[in-house]
């Protein structure tokens, strides 16, 4: 099945393939899997911090089922890493469990959310040539209709054409029919706020839209989400 309009780009038709070879081929989710491709010498060094939003105490928006979003958040953070790292790219993972990551001394749920988020935050800043790609689920309980994914960006540039890219490949590829534009983050946003490099925040659909819900709980789809996010990330990069 295509998902997007790939419109000669071969790096996408590839992408494609790998829901495919997800399927098939379990393997590319270990730890040890090897890249099957590398970056040309001449482009620059990335680092893709893969960021899943919340976890732990923590669990963010929640469905009307009682999902929590920091299990999603981590399901698609898991399966875009194994894709980045397939394609040669260097990711790091602020969280790779269902924890918070707030320090010891921590002891309201407030102090452990403070904690976490400059936690991220110094995780981030420390990576070297750092990207971040954050995961979150949205909810608007007041509208159960609304739906989609949408993305937003820090103030650091690459960000906005990294979102603009990311954007398009999920409307090529989820949000058929309900496109969305990419947004500037709200300068409110914590962690956005404080990373020292270009950052982007994926809002992959509304927990608080059962159909969406449903589907944001499948592994399938979650796969899906995670090829889009890889294509829009990489897609930029080679129009650099």
């Amino acid at each position: 099945m295509m998902f997007f309009s790939v419109k000669g780009r071969t790096l996408i038709v590839f992408a494609l393939a790998l829901i495919i070879f997800f399927g098939a081929a379990g393997a590319v989710l270990a730890p040890e899997t090897r890249p099957a491709f590398s970056a040309k010498p001449q482009e620059p060094r990335r680092v893709y911090v893969l960021d899943a939003g919340h976890g732990g105490e923590d669990g963010g928006a929640v469905s009307a089922d009682g999902v929590p979003e920091s299990g999603v958040n981590l399901a698609v953070v898991k399966k875009l890493d194994a894709l980045l790292r397939f394609l040669g790219e260097e990711t790091a993972l602020t969280r790779a469990e269902d924890v918070s990551v707030h320090s010891e001394g921590a002891e309201t749920l407030r102090q452990k959310k403070s904690s976490d988020l400059k936690n991220r935050v110094a995780f981030v800043n420390a990576v070297p040539d750092a990207v971040l790609v954050s995961i979150h689920q949205n909810s608007l309980p007041s509208v159960p209709s609304v739906h989609g994914a949408q993305v937003f960006y820090g103030r650091i540039e690459p960000g906005e054409l990294l979102a603009a890219s990311v954007q398009t490949a999920l409307n090529e590829s989820v949000n058929s029919g309900n496109e969305k534009h990419e947004k500037k983050i709200d300068s409110s946003i914590y962690l956005m706020k404080n990373v020292t490099c270009p950052a982007i925040l994926v809002e992959c659909g509304f927990l608080s839209n059962a159909g969406e819900s449903a589907l944001l709980q499948k592994p399938e789809y979650q796969k899906r989400l995670a090829v889009a996010v890889a294509c829009g990330l990489l897609r930029e990069r080679i129009n650099e």
